[in-house]
């Protein structure tokens, strides 16, 4: 288990492999930060599914809207919460092996619920995607999320919690 400095600002993730512990970087993306922190405290991100998982690359989720085990599968990737979509918070931090960015469209203020975990180093996207955390424990567990654009049996978050509320 991961050693947390500050559990106001980690999510423990639950996978079907085990727990993720992210530690989430309020200094750098304050309202990423927050709106992950949000929607881990409603619930909105349990049961949702990781609809597009690239070998080599990413794995996305926390589509609330269309990505729930049991919903419009194929929606996913599609919509976010019923919260404003929030302002880049881009920084001078890689997009290295283990960190998380904010999925959004071709608008860089389009982020909402959605984000990635790089697998390797992507530093063509440095610049272009928020950074907000970056994996402290259990990244073996994400390395073993189904592949697919998306998974014909994809994987999800079986609960996502703020360690402080754990």
């Amino acid at each position: 288990m991961a050693d947390i400095k500050d559990p106001e600002n980690t999510i423990l993730m639950e996978l079907k492999d085990g727990t993720v512990t992210i530690e989430l970087m309020a200094d750098v993306a304050p309202e990423h930060t927050n709106r992950m922190k949000e929607l881990a405290r409603e619930g909105a991100y349990d049961g949702v599914v990781f609809h597009r998982v690239i070998d080599g690359f990413m794995a996305q989720t926390g589509d609330v809207q269309h990505g729930k085990d049991g919903g419009n599968l194929r929606m996913a990737g599609t919509g976010g919460s019923d919260k404003p979509d929030l302002p880049a918070e881009f920084s001078k931090l890689p997009h290295a092996r283990g960190t998380l960015g904010a999925a959004r469209s071709s608008n860089p203020n389009s982020a909402n619920s959605q984000f990635f975990i790089n697998f390797k180093d992507n530093d063509f996207l440095n610049g272009q995607y928020t950074v907000y955390g970056r994996v402290i424990d259990g990244m073996e567990h994400v390395d073993a999320i189904t592949r697919g654009e998306p998974p014909a049996n994809p994987d999800k978050m079986i609960s996502v919690k703020v360690a402080a509320d754990a």
